[in-house]
């Protein structure tokens, strides 16, 4: 079988807009969580979020292209481009026929969606922009990426609500394992901080209240947790078949042994523990290892009394004994839930921890749930010996993956 690896990595995140600034931030167990500022949050439940901050979209795009899409889309091309020149890769005619993208998104532009329902509310169906459906259609970051970089590859967007961009991940390296690619740019982005979809959370009751502290408020695995934190930004890896980046030199950061996926089958938003156990289980034995020999885990780790619970059975029901053993880290209690970008900018993460031998901090964690008794590796960073790594993401329709990063 075709090996795969990981050759480039872009994000823009909560903690920074590249990727040597959001991990750092993230090893010094920085927060991105803040009042809301892209709208008056006023009325609101919840009133922070993990925005982006800073973001020169000029640095990716022209201006006057730029205001055409959303800003997921801006994030993803962004993320996308970093990618791909820390890859290094040198695309030609000859070439590009073997290099593809597929950049997800859980919601798509639903910022723009709900700025033209306004204008078609307020006056009428003639302000209704051009540049609706262009600039907010899920697969636009693909689209866009494809035809900056010239990629003539596979061009296609995920959609798996919160696995959209481990989906994106994993389903690529197929593409590379089977031979229909031999370069993929993958992953996911999201700009869901606008009145729908905070205001959609927020009535589910599924968000964190604690406006009087945001950055403390996503506090995975502590007992005092009260919901997830709304991010937004993207992550993507540049992936690569083996050989092909071995012949130009390319430096490589990890290989994906392992993908799983699976479905809960049990309901629309509340999860069960036997589906991510299934998940797991099948990405441990594609890459073909036991589970005592994964040190870490970039866990879902949400924030969300039930989640957390939920995916700390999963994991030990998944790996047994070695379980104890296991460091399991949410990054999520640093850069809020980016939904659909979240397993992007989760698996440049995962990778980093690899390739630097060290777990970024879980955050905020003060008083450790009983019921999630593993080490989460509270509050600093830990250097440490890791062979293999594991990420999950999980979603709403009870939509599951997980991957499996291993060193070269």
């Amino acid at each position: 079988m075709r090996r795969v690896v990981v050759t480039g990595l872009g994000m823009i995140s909560p903690i920074g807009n590249t990727v040597e600034e959001s991990w750092e931030n993230a090893l010094a167990g920085k927060s991105g969580i803040a009042a809301v500022t892209h709208f008056d949050a006023s009325a609101f439940g919840s009133r922070i979020a993990g925005e982006v901050k800073n973001f020169e979209v000029e640095k990716y795009l022209p201006a006057k292209e730029a205001r055409r899409f959303d800003r997921f889309i801006q994030y993803g091309v962004a993320a996308s481009l970093q990618a791909l020149d820390d890859s290094g890769l040198q695309i030609d005619e000859e070439t590009a026929v073997r290099v593809g993208c597929a950049v997800g998104s859980g919601i798509g532009g639903l910022e723009t969606i709900c700025v033209n329902n306004g204008s078609y509310l307020e006056k009428g169906p003639r302000r209704i922009s051009p540049f609706l459906i262009p600039g907010s259609i899920a697969n636009m970051v693909a689209g866009q990426v494809s035809i900056m970089r010239n990629l003539k590859g596979p061009s296609l967007a995920y959609s798996t609500a919160c696995t959209t961009g481990l989906h994106s991940i994993g389903e690529s390296v197929w593409l590379i394992r089977r031979g229909d690619a031999d370069v993929m740019v993958a992953g996911g982005a999201e700009a869901g901080v606008c009145p729908l979809g905070l205001g959609g959370f927020d009535s589910m009751h599924a968000l964190s209240r604690r406006n009087d502290d945001p950055q403390t408020a996503s506090r995975p695995f502590d007992k005092d947790r009260d919901g997830f934190v709304l991010g937004e930004g993207a992550g993507v890896l540049v992936l690569e078949e083996y050989e092909h980046a071995k012949k130009r030199g390319a430096k490589i950061y990890a290989e994906v042994v392992g993908y799983g996926l699976s479905a809960d089958a049990h309901h629309i938003t509340t999860p069960s523990a036997e589906g991510p156990m299934r998940c797991m289980q099948a990405a441990l034995r594609q890459a073909g290892i036991n589970a005592s020999d994964v040190q870490y885990l970039n866990a879902h780790g949400t924030s969300t009394h039930v989640g957390d619970i939920n995916e700390t059975k999963a994991i030990k029901l998944a790996f047994g004994d070695a379980a104890k053993d296991l460091v399991v880290n949410s990054t999520k209690s640093m850069t809020g839930h980016l939904l659909g970008g979240a397993g992007g900018i989760e698996s440049v993460f995962t990778v980093l921890a690899l390739k630097n031998q060290v777990s970024p901090p879980t955050i905020n964690i003060f008083e450790q749930d009983p019921e999630c008794d593993l080490d989460y590796c509270a509050n600093e960073a830990r250097k440490m010996r890791i062979r293999y790594a594991m990420k999950n993401s999980f979603g709403f329709g009870g939509t599951n993956g997980s991957l499996v990063f291993g060193q070269v």
